[in-house]
């Protein structure tokens, strides 16, 4: 191509400080105009020893058995199903707050089970517990 002459090739150069004035310039600015949020803790300190309002001790439960072989036990005692209802409000009197848990085996009746919690229920117990277990080990 006649005219035109052959300029050599240069390789681009692109220099990259004003952008990183830039940057640092808008960093800067922001650090300073940022506001630092200042979180609240809560005060966890324990309660003193001996104070009225503490929580009271948690009570015992009275456990009633119920056996294979539908035999009742509240407590370590054997029962007529016909006494749970006195024993269980003998055992209120001593500990009122006290919640009642009704353990049966496996192989118990599923109706002595609903009379036991139904005997438990009349004795106007608010918070009884019903839970499937094994036999507990005689202490005879």
């Amino acid at each position: 191509m006649p005219g035109r002459t052959a300029k050599p090739i240069e390789a681009a150069n692109v220099d990259l400080t004003p952008m990183l004035d830039v940057v640092f310039i808008l960093l800067i600015f922001f650090i300073v105009t940022s506001t630092f949020l200042q979180e609240q803790a809560l005060g966890m300190e324990p309660p003193p020893p001996n104070c009225e309002g503490c929580p009271k001790p948690i009570t015992p439960a009275i456990i009633i058995f119920v056996d294979a072989n539908n035999t009742v036990r509240v407590g370590n005692t054997f029962t007529d199903i016909g006494a749970v209802r006195s024993t269980i409000e003998r055992r209120r009197a001593e500990a009122p707050d006290a919640a009642v848990i009704i353990q049966a085996d496996p192989a118990a009746l599923t109706g002595t089970l609903i009379r036991v919690r139904d005997i438990v229920y009349d004795a106007k117990v608010e918070r009884v517990n019903i839970v499937r277990s094994a036999a507990p080990k005689s202490t005879m």
